[in-house]
């Protein structure tokens, strides 16, 4: 029996969270390095999620990658593994590891099932915690049995207007002070050594 029952609207409808996106889980990237003529792509790790943004000590791995694996500015990534949490990545193109899902769908929007599954995150650490030995995760069941609320067509636009916005300012104020930061650290030692001048 649902906790929903008798109380969601009887134009709503009952789902879970693998009938809302697709949780791509990524690849063992040890096993797709570059190859020693291309340059590769940082590797989107539980660290580099954590923090943001990925560094000179993050892995490398091949660009030859299947595209889906391919993560971009904007995409929802789910760590199920460890450090289990769900953000925004607005670190820059990487290749998605093993432990990490890309959470996407043809059908819903971004906000949606980011919503959603940010909605059972803390019963999904309760979850992994209680079965912790040597790291604690969730399994693809788990998903399966987080029950989700689909309203109508009406209500789900009428909630998308007012969430969208947010979440789309969020994306572009992280990459915006990603680039920021980027543009600082290039001009910054410049500055330093007199190579040029604020009064050019």
């Amino acid at each position: 029996m649902s906790p929903y029952d008798g109380v969601m609207p009887d134009d709503w409808q009952l789902s879970n969270l693998t009938g809302i996106a697709n949780y791509l889980n990524g690849l063992a990237m040890q096993k797709h390095r570059p190859q020693s003529n291309e340059q590769g792509l940082p590797v989107l790790k539980i660290k580099e999620l954590r923090q943001g943004f990925t560094d000179s000590t993050s892995d490398l791995c091949s660009s030859n990658i299947r595209r889906d694996y391919i993560i971009h500015d904007g995409d929802v990534i789910f760590s199920w593994s460890g450090s289990l949490l769900v953000d925004f990545w607005t670190g820059g193109d990487c290749g998605l590891n093993q432990h990490l899902f890309k959470v996407s769908s043809e059908t819903y929007d971004k906000w949606f099932y980011y919503a959603w599954t940010k909605h059972h995150l803390d019963r999904f650490v309760k979850m992994a915690a209680d079965r912790a030995t040597t790291m604690g995760h969730i399994k693809r069941d788990a998903l399966e049995k987080a029950e989700v609320l689909i309203p109508s067509n009406k209500d789900y636009q009428e909630i998308g207007n007012k969430l969208k916005p947010i979440y789309d300012q969020i994306i572009n104020n992280r990459v915006e002070s990603r680039k920021l930061v980027a543009l600082r650290d290039t001009l910054l030692p410049k500055l330093m050594s007199g190579e040029i001048s604020v009064t050019d």
